[in-house]
């Protein structure tokens, strides 16, 4: 089976290795949220919601999520918000935003759903699927929130159409 052919079969199945919904709207949130930062700006819920299309309470979850964890901080007050100290946004991976979401079970995830899956005991796609998820894992470890932030902040990028 071609690699293409593989991707379209797992893409039908309903998931690959894809992020939760909370997850999704997390990284879209805080890429938000450094770009506010980046230009001397707090982001107040009511914006980031706006501007991720994300539910106002959904939202607000997800943002106490991320600054329990330590990614984002949440100022009270009338001239309160949310944002990013610039020596994170530097250091933040995309792995620190999805692990602080959704924990490190992505890690181990079986691109089927299978509650274990390993070298020992491999689903059917356990051995071509691999690669793949190599690859994304890598993707997670090496793709900065500053590059993230700076593609939109350059327009190279988009977080709503």
């Amino acid at each position: 089976m071609s690699e293409l052919v593989f991707l379209n079969y797992i893409c039908s199945i309903n998931y690959i290795m894809i992020f939760t919904k909370a997850c999704e709207y997390g990284i879209r949130a805080i890429i938000y949220v450094t770009k506010q930062s980046m230009n001397g700006k707090r982001s107040s819920l009511k914006d980031i919601s706006r501007e991720i299309d994300s539910p106002e309470a959904f939202t607000a979850k997800i943002l106490q999520m991320l600054a329990k964890n330590g990614i984002i901080n949440s100022v009270k007050g009338a001239m309160g918000g949310f944002e990013i100290e610039e020596k994170k946004i530097k250091k933040i991976k995309l792995a620190d935003i999805v692990h602080a979401i959704d924990g490190k079970s992505i890690d181990k995830m079986c691109v089927i759903g299978l509650k274990k899956c390993s070298e020992i005991h491999p689903c059917p796609v356990h051995y071509k699927y691999k690669h793949i998820k190599k690859d994304f894992l890598s993707m997670l470890e090496n793709t900065s929130l500053l590059e993230m932030s700076t593609s939109i902040n350059d327009g190279l990028t988009c977080l709503k159409l």
